[in-house]
């Protein structure tokens, strides 16, 4: 971070509720230099100035040319961040009473060097050779408040840099371009950012430049539930922002999103500092105590009976063996992962295609019994309330089956290997699913009118009084008489009930047909995103796994060097070291329950 003197923004960081965190992050580094894992003491180091830290890190990453750099300068309120640069640098952004900037060059001989430059135009001394880090000083009211902008450099030759300062920071900002949506790869880097600062927030940038910003937020927003990533998408716009400011135009101000970005990061972000801090730093100090703890168990075995040293060393290297067999792809995990993927794709269509097969059949009994003309409308909204309620118990069923299949992915890896918090799998389906289905068709065969009934029994009394009229007409009888005039009644009633009957027939049949078709409708659409969902679930059970099993590789290989080295580094001190060793397993158990007892609180 900037070293700038000079007044310091607001403190928003309870140190009474960081000092314990702090005094256990600091007994914890002491553990890892008798462990010898350096590697962990470096994250202690940067978790231990995250929390001591009073004010709240924002770091702003992204894909390039995606307005990371627009972002900050809008959200510092001065051009700090280069931006349509070839080349970029870290940039810390803070509050101070006058604007300030300087360059951290690195020099011959390793030598670093601060060098003042002109705040008002810092871009060209930005792209200078040598050029390490940027520290600005800025007396923006959202800095006031105690948030540090940092402006991670979006090239991929800096990657380690952005990830050292995504571990440095209290919350995210994700930044990505409205033209499309988030691919495969961008949730995997979203998740894997959440892994390391679970307080993320994506920011849809450039939306004045995509008119379909809107379709595109909603689908990164289902994508990210389905990838069981409890991330808010911001709109914004940073170009429309800036327009708004030089003009004053307070409601082109509110259209480019960014005051409601700030809000949201003033009541979800600064208002919460406390319980984010605590509960990102009890997470890295549970997984540094996790590693730590096979660490030191592994040499205090191997120097308490130097007789078993072999066959410790024997049995780490068969668990070193079976760590690395849970990352092939012929691993018994990956195999039930993929099996249970298939089957579970496969159970989740035949289940909606029962349950709306059911709805069908009960559907095509109710209109046999009825004339569907009568109450067509009602029956629709009826029949579309009982889709929704079959495809709502659809999604359950595929919620419980996919929790089942991450057990059954769990129960493949050995038991010191397994995570007791599994990711939240549940498929996450938008609530409009069905909008985009087709409502019931109207029916075509109407009732017949007045006018068509009259016509009917006409037809039928006409053939009635000809044929009696003309029987009749043999006994010397006229051809229209009382005998012709009934039958003529009579007939022409049985012609209308006739046409009644096949009408009523006609239209029974064609309701039947638009209900198999609102019924494939439904299959088609509610099909295609429940196998979008799973196939989701499928990859965020993977990339669990996988991770699970690189740690259990990682973990074994080190414990096996620890074992190898500990009885020829420490020959007639061993039971000294062994001392050591209980004693900070000891330590190590009392910080993870304080740690623990800080969570609670």
């Amino acid at each position: 971070m900037s070293a700038v003197a000079g007044p310091r923004a607001a403190t928003v960081k309870n140190p009474d509720v960081m000092a314990p965190l702090i005094q256990i992050i600091d007994e914890l580094r002491d553990v890892s230099r008798t462990a010898s894992r350096n590697d962990l003491r470096g994250r202690l180091g940067m978790v231990r100035a995250r929390v001591a830290d009073s004010r709240v890190r924002l770091v702003v990453v992204g894909p390039p040319k995606s307005g990371m750099s627009t972002l900050v300068n809008a959200l510092a309120e001065a051009p700090v961040s280069a931006t349509d640069a070839p080349i970029s640098v870290p940039a810390i952004v803070e509050y101070g009473p006058d604007p300030s900037a300087t360059l951290i060059r690195r020099e011959g001989g390793g030598r670093i060097r601060r060098q003042p430059v002109d705040p008002l135009n810092p871009g060209p001394a930005l792209m200078a050779k040598g050029v390490i880090r940027a520290d600005f000083t800025q007396p923006s009211s959202l800095l006031a408040e105690g948030i540090v902008l940092m402006d991670a450099p979006g090239s991929a030759v800096q990657e380690r840099t952005t990830w050292s300062m995504i571990a440095a920071a209290d919350a995210v900002l994700y930044v990505s371009d409205a033209s499309a949506e988030y691919s495969h790869d961008q949730i995997a880097h979203l998740r894997r950012i959440g892994q390391v600062c679970p307080t993320v927030i994506c920011v849809l940038n450039k939306i004045d430049r995509n008119t379909h910003w809107a379709h595109v937020q909603e689908r990164n927003r289902a994508l990210l539930d389905a990838a069981g990533l409890g991330f808010a998408v911001a709109p914004v716009s940073a170009e429309i922002h800036h327009e708004a400011l030089r003009s004053g135009n307070q409601q082109r101000a509110i259209e480019s999103g960014l005051p409601q970005l700030v809000e949201h990061l003033r009541d979800y972000v600064v208002a919460h500092a406390d319980a984010m801090a605590v509960k990102s730093a009890v997470r890295d100090i549970q997984l540094v105590g996790d590693h730590l703890g096979v660490v030191l168990r592994t040499e205090a075995d191997a120097l308490r009976d130097p007789r078993r040293r072999a066959h410790v060393t024997q049995q780490l290297a068969t668990a070193r063996d079976q760590a690395d067999q849970l990352r092939q792809r012929t691993a018994t995990w990956q195999i039930t992962l993929a099996d249970g993927s298939t089957e579970l794709m496969a159970d989740i269509e035949h289940d909606l295609r029962h349950r709306l097969r059911t709805l069908a059949r009960d559907a095509e009994t109710e209109i046999s019994r009825t004339d569907p003309a009568a109450r067509w409308t009602r029956f629709g909204d009826q029949l579309e309330t009982r889709i929704g309620e079959a495809v709502a118990e659809n999604f359950e069923a595929a919620n419980y089956r996919a929790e089942e299949l991450a057990e059954q992915v769990a129960a493949r890896f050995p038991a010191d290997h397994r995570r007791p918090d599994l990711p939240d799998i549940r498929p996450r389906y938008p609530a409009d699913l069905l909008e985009n289905v087709a409502p019931l068709e109207p029916l075509q065969s109407a009732k017949a009118g007045v006018a068509e009934q009259f016509l009917s029994a006409l037809r039928g009394s006409y053939g009635g009084i000809l044929m009696v009229g003309l029987a009749t007409s043999l006994l010397g009888m006229s051809l229209v008489n009382w005998y012709s005039a009934g039958a003529g009644i009579l007939l022409g009633l049985h012609a209308l009930w006739e046409d009644r009957r096949a009408r009523r027939i006609r239209r029974q049949a064609e309701a039947k047909v638009a209900v198999s078709r609102l019924m494939d409708d439904v299959v088609f659409q509610v099909g295609k995103e429940s196998r979008t969902r799973l196939r989701e679930v499928q990859r965020v059970l993977r990339d669990h796994f996988t991770d699970i099993a690189t740690d259990a590789l990682r973990a074994a290989d080190e414990a096996l060097r620890v074992a190898e080295e500990a009885g020829a580094q420490y020959g007639d001190r061993g039971a000294e070291r062994l001392a050591r060793l209980d004693t900070d397993l000891g330590k190590l158990r009392d910080l993870r329950r304080q740690a623990e007892t800080i969570t609670a609180a």
